[in-house]
């Protein structure tokens, strides 16, 4: 294992809950193993990302109520194809040669499960992609 993949891997938090057994598809293992990992650790980039998306969308996302801001969360990276390829480079660039070359496998559904976490984490967080001294 290179420098690299051992310091990727040692920096990353631990997560518990996520049992994995026999009949754990590969990509359910790929999720469990390095997604939710990395996307913990790239939280609060994914966050100062998200609101600075939203300050150069003339700031609407913070007039909205939560279930619009819910709404505007999911458009903004289901429909912004350049916002939502560099949320996944955010992500992407934080795994190991090894988990790159697993993801290069079925990289379409892992996509797709990526940013379905991102979706859910960042609606989870609105509150912090609200708070007024973080938006100046």
């Amino acid at each position: 294992m290179s420098h690299r993949s051992a310091d990727l891997l040692r920096i990353r938090p631990t997560l518990s809950g996520a049992s994995i057994t026999a009949q754990t598809s590969e990509d359910e293992r790929f999720q469990n193993h390095t997604l939710r990992p990395v996307i913990k650790l790239q939280n609060d980039l994914l966050i100062a990302a998200f609101r600075n998306y939203s300050m150069k969308h003339k700031g609407v996302f913070f007039e909205l109520g939560p279930d619009r801001k819910a709404r505007y969360i999911e458009n903004a990276i289901q429909k912004d194809i350049k916002f939502r390829n560099a949320l996944k480079g955010m992500i992407i660039g934080q795994f190991t040669l090894e988990e790159y070359q697993c993801y290069t496998r079925n990289s379409s559904a892992l996509n797709k499960r990526m940013m379905h976490m991102v979706i859910e984490r960042l609606k989870d967080q609105m509150q912090l992609i609200d708070l007024p001294s973080l938006v100046q």
